[in-house]
């Protein structure tokens, strides 16, 4: 008598006709969940398929695997096998035209996805003419020769960097000084002891205080508002 439809039995018996490999009751029960049958119930359920020898099964210790019995499906012949060959790779070519078209389709809804729209381009234009007229008219101001900057402004600058200046210069005549009475009498060679130490002096680190000087005079010797 065959098992009701919706019973543990049906649903297992289904599912394993349907996979048609070795199963043992935990491959079943975990590919089951979505029916909310409980690991013991198919284990009763393949047992009792396999006492009416609905389905087959091997015990491998104690192990036991599970399988669809194998004369109820049609075996084809050569001339069978031949032909669902074919179509199977008429199929397969089809798959494999649809997935091109499909890649086809996503790159041109890419590229239309990336072009602006008429509102997107009217409003980048308004931005663009706004920038352009900005820039024009700071074009002019410097045409006119408008000052940019203020002369209280220039100077604290100019008189900051001039102090910052003298006190590298004065720091840098000590260092020499000594440096100078350091080396005069040691057995060590000064380059030697430099790097032993690791003193760095500008010109290792691509500095100039000469370089510095002389943009601080040639600031001065600028006109004002220039």
């Amino acid at each position: 008598m065959a098992p009701k439809s919706d019973s543990a039995e049906a649903i297992v018996l289904n599912f394993v006709n349907e996979q048609n490999r070795p199963l043992n009751a935990q491959n079943v029960a975990d590919a089951l969940q979505k029916f909310n049958l409980k690991k013991a119930a198919i284990q009763k359920a393949l047992d009792n398929l396999a006492d009416g020898k609905r389905i087959s099964f091997k015990e491998y210790g104690k192990q036991k695997i599970y399988l669809a019995r194998q004369d109820q499906f049609e075996i084809p012949n050569n001339e069978e096998l031949n032909q669902m060959k074919e179509q199977n790779a008429n199929l397969q070519k089809g798959l494999d035209d649809q997935k091109k078209n499909v890649s086809e389709v996503e790159a041109e809804i890419k590229s239309l996805q990336s072009n602006l729209t008429l509102e997107q381009i009217c409003e980048r234009e308004v931005n663009l003419r706004m920038e352009v007229q900005e820039m024009e008219n700071r074009l002019t101001k410097l045409r006119g020769g408008v000052t940019l900057v203020r002369p209280e402004e220039r100077k604290a600058v100019e008189d900051m960097f001039s102090e910052k200046i003298s006190q590298w210069r004065k720091r840098k005549r000590m260092f020499k000084d000594l440096w100078d009475t350091l080396t005069e009498n040691s057995p060590k060679d000064p380059k030697e002891f430099k790097e032993e130490l690791g003193i760095e002096y500008d010109e290792d680190v691509g500095v100039s205080l000469q370089s510095y000087s002389d943009l601080l005079q040639h600031g001065k010797k600028r006109p004002r508002g220039q």
